[in-house]
């Protein structure tokens, strides 16, 4: 018998992968999302959480970012 599942195919750095594993063991988006941990650079998600996925990785680069201003 065969199991399909819809996902997402995500390549990152390794350091990005880390980050998703993070959030995938410490439910910290509510559930379980990644299907399967394909190599280093590539995981396979689920698709119902790209966009909240999306929303907190936004947020994160958002706090690390740093302003330049002319002074």
């Amino acid at each position: 018998m065969v199991n399909v599942m819809k996902g997402v195919l995500v390549k990152c750095d390794p350091a990005m992968k880390q980050f998703l594993l993070h959030l995938d063991e410490t439910l910290s988006l509510g559930c379980k999302f990644i299907i399967q941990d394909l190599d280093d650079n590539h995981l396979f998600i689920s698709t119902e959480i790209v966009e909240t996925l999306q929303a907190r990785i936004d947020d994160l680069m958002d706090r690390i970012n740093v302003s330049v201003h002319d002074k």
